[in-house]
């Protein structure tokens, strides 16, 4: 098992944002977690990477527990977090960006190979490295943050929203990354609005509402669940 979520609840103040959550993520696959706005799914990213902490439970990767961890502890122990919003250093050039990604590690050989790794899956941004991040388009803004988490050597990668605010034509190819990202042997938890996307691409998913799990399934059981569809799928 390369990732164990146990019982976690996470408290806003008073506001009881997760109530009792348990899942897994194996290696190699990927996870989506759909629900709607204010169901818990960034709530659970931002636990896992260690901004937030959870009152109960565990968090174990490779059988070891990272609930206490630090968060920059946590990502040298692999757990990478793109978060919602880009989160790009707008001043910062796109390598200086891709760089940053990189801070936990000390290999320059092997650095230079993650950001040819990068520039395979993203060959836009080779064509942009010397250009800010606050000018590029909101659909390469995606592609660097995405990149920026794959310098740092994820294990895991938790996307939180990677489709938000991008054409069709983008949706389409950010996604046929994440599954490339996903073939090089990277585990990816995935929370995204556009459940049909993030199931089609799911070994697993769960769905979320108001703090809890309330269906679990692989990715087809779901997209094929009448419950899903007519909540999250536009179905009825």
């Amino acid at each position: 098992m390369l990732l164990e979520v146990k019982d976690l609840n996470v408290y806003y103040g008073a506001i009881h944002a997760l109530q009792g959550i348990s899942f897994t993520v194996e290696e190699g696959e990927i996870v989506s977690l759909i629900g709607a706005n204010g169901a818990g799914k960034s709530t659970t990213l931002k636990t896992l990477s260690g901004l937030l902490r959870s009152r109960t439970g565990d968090i174990v990767l490779a059988g070891e527990s990272i609930k206490t961890t630090a968060a920059q502890d946590i990502v040298r122990r692999g757990v990478i977090h793109v978060p919602e919003g880009r989160k790009i250093f707008a001043p910062l050039t796109v390598q200086e960006n891709l760089e940053m990604g990189a801070f936990t590690r000390d290999d320059p050989a092997e650095i230079r190979q993650s950001m040819e790794r990068v520039f395979k899956s993203f060959p836009r941004l080779k064509e942009r490295l010397t250009q800010y991040g606050g000018t590029l388009s909101g659909g390469e803004q995606q592609m660097l943050a995405i990149g920026r988490g794959m310098m740092a050597r994820p294990r895991v990668l938790l996307l939180d929203e990677p489709s938000m605010g991008l054409a069709p034509i983008l949706v389409e190819e950010i996604f046929s990354i994440i599954k490339e990202i996903n073939d090089q042997g990277v585990a990816i938890l995935l929370v995204e609005q556009n459940a049909l996307m993030a199931l089609s691409v799911a070994n697993r998913g769960y769905v979320l509402e108001t703090g809890r799990i309330v269906l679990a399934g692989t990715g087809q059981e779901l997209l094929n669940n009448p419950q899903v569809a007519k909540a999250y799928l536009g179905g009825h």
